[in-house]
């Protein structure tokens, strides 16, 4: 057990689911069937003369200057004080001042130690890949080796698609949402990004072989849970508080000038022109429970490569990036691999393909791909931004 810290349903609210196979070419790799607080500002002083005619003039007691000494600053609490406050220098009298001089103090909020923003982590696609998600969060001094929060006050941002394909699912989605109580606890945060498998999943549960308008015709997320690696010990094991959970997931953030999404697609450009405006668009076409938008939202979150051609791509970024911020944006979805030009299919034994050490950044520089294609014998990346390029 890690400390005392608890999951509780709701407990990560920023976001705190199978016809015959069919490729389209927008899809191509997925199988489808047929803002900052405002600064404070001081008040305004007070008029010279009053509405009401000027206050009356109380002088300095001749007690209360140079004859009274500075309380020391660490003296004792004061016997009749119930909460045994012990004031500091700055909460006395001002001492040396003269009689009718007027005194105006400023408090000065105290900075806490330890306050302030940690380092910041990004995890690729998982898909259900439990003990290689371990050994990197491991590896990198995230969790110790009881599996629990050991980052303090650092930022974890995983980038969605934590099921299908791998053998734990959800044992990767309560491994995250345990994190993200601790490391809350600790200073720090743990968050997630909503992924297209995401998306899959709560449909395949909701709305099961219910039929859905697709481009291909007609489907079901029944069937299309199935085709692209959804595994049934997962479904067994699906909860109410899993369902609410991945429902609660944003679709992007904005992270120290990293655009943070799952998908490299320009589909986010459809549902606003800020984060919060498609994070609440598509947290409002969930909650409508209806299949046909549910399936809609997943069909364009599967969309892939909108970065990868050299002469479009990097437009495409700069147009994202001139939308929502940030100058690089961070994602996941599409495998290395199949961004450095190598064919296979994701559920392909890796045999033959690339080794992937890390990241790969392109589009002149503008994106990082972070899905190692640990689904293909690849890695599951976990890694510091910003990169050391």
């Amino acid at each position: 057990m890690c400390g005392s810290a608890t999951v509780v349903e709701g407990s990560m609210s920023q976001g705190a689911g199978q016809g015959p196979v069919m490729r389209t070419e927008t899809l191509r790799d997925f199988r489808v069937p047929g803002t900052a607080p405002e600064p404070y500002q001081a008040p305004e002083p007070y008029p010279a003369a009053a509405p009401y005619g000027e206050p009356p003039h109380i002088p300095l007691q001749p007690q209360a200057r140079a004859d009274v000494p500075p309380y020391p600053e660490h003296a004792p609490p004061y016997e009749d004080d119930p909460d045994g406050y012990t004031p500091t220098q700055r909460d006395l009298p001002v001492i040396g001042a003269r009689a009718g001089d007027t005194v105006q103090v400023t408090y000065v909020p105290e900075e806490r130690p330890g306050s302030g923003l940690g380092p910041l982590y990004v995890v690729g696609d998982v898909h259900g890949y439990l003990d290689e998600l371990v050994a990197e969060l491991r590896a990198q001094g995230l969790i110790d080796a009881d599996g629990c929060w050991s980052a303090g006050n650092a930022r974890l941002w995983f980038l969605g698609d934590f099921t299908d394909r791998g053998p734990d699912g959800i044992g990767v989605i309560d491994l995250v949402m345990r994190l993200s109580a601790e490391a809350a606890a600790s200073g720090g945060y743990c968050k997630a990004l909503m992924g297209n498998h995401e998306l899959l999943l709560i449909g395949a549960k909701r709305f099961g072989d219910t039929p859905v308008a697709s481009g291909a015709g007609t489907a079901t997320f029944q069937a299309a849970w199935l085709l692209n690696g959804g595994q049934r010990t997962d479904m067994e094991r699906l909860q109410d508080v899993h369902l609410q959970w991945m429902s609660r997931l944003d679709a992007a953030a904005l992270e120290d000038g990293h655009l943070l999404l799952h998908s490299d697609t320009t589909a986010y450009l459809d549902y606003g022109s800020s984060i919060e405006d498609v994070n609440d668009k598509i947290h409002e076409l969930l909650n409508l429970n209806d299949a046909n938008e549910t399936w809609d939202l997943f069909r364009k979150f599967t969309r892939r490569f909108a970065f990868r051609d050299e002469e479009t791509g990097p437009e495409a970024v700069r147009e994202l990036l001139g939308t929502y911020g940030g100058s690089r944006v961070v994602h996941g979805h599409s495998p290395i691999p199949y961004l450095l030009g190598e064919v296979g299919a994701e559920d392909s034994d890796g045999e033959g393909g690339p080794v992937v050490e890390g990241p790969h950044v392109y589009a002149g520089g503008l994106a990082i791909a972070m899905d190692g294609g640990v689904t293909m014998a690849g890695k599951l990346l976990v890694v510091q931004l910003p990169l050391s390029d």
